[in-house]
């Protein structure tokens, strides 16, 4: 007991978080600025998703180059095809899989959602492996029964036919910050 005591201790001491740094790592986001300058994207911000972490646990990011910083975080469900459970994520790209698809996305176009805090953006998926998105009407949107806040260990499901989708609170936040942008957004689904 007192070397558990003496290690969180240790970690207050010294900004320690657990999981702290299972966030975004520089790879991912030297990658996700070099992709929005190739593709003449705004290079302001990013928005990540990492799948790989568990689903009650803050997954989306959004991350402005400028800042160096994560300036807004929250849950995000997954989609429920494909034999996906609330601890395992099942990707594809197929029509009618209601499965969430990996890859970079455009984020562009802001348009009436009767989920959530009722505003939607349209997603264009940019890679093989996502370049169905728009057809299988995968946007990014709210829904509200998501929590605002990491509910782990418990688990977030079942809200979702393939989109990202957020606590309406996020959304709000989203909302306003691609309001004010002129090109399109990145937005990278990774696991």
């Amino acid at each position: 007991m007192q070397k558990l005591s003496a290690l969180l201790l240790l970690f207050t001491l010294f900004g320690f978080k657990p999981d702290a740094n299972k966030k975004i790592s520089a790879d991912k986001i030297n990658e996700a600025l070099a992709f929005c300058k190739k593709n003449n994207m705004d290079t302001s911000i990013a928005i990540m998703v990492d799948m790989s972490i568990h689903s009650g646990k803050n997954r989306f990011f959004v991350y402005d180059f400028k800042q160096k910083a994560i300036t807004v975080e929250g849950l995000c469900a997954h989609g429920v095809g494909g034999g996906s459970t609330p601890t395992k994520v099942i990707f594809s790209n197929k029509v009618g899989s209601y499965c969430t698809s990996l890859g970079k996305y455009k984020v562009k176009g802001r348009a009436y959602s009767n989920w959530g805090i009722n505003v939607h953006y349209k997603m264009y998926g940019m890679e093989e492996s996502n370049n169905n998105a728009f057809k299988r009407i995968v946007v990014l949107h709210s829904y509200s029964p998501v929590p605002d806040h990491e509910i782990y260990p418990q688990t977030l499901f079942g809200q979702s036919a393939g989109c990202p989708v957020l606590a309406d609170a996020v959304m709000r936040k989203i909302d306003a910050l691609l309001k004010t942008k002129k090109k399109s957004v990145l937005l990278w689904i990774y696991s």
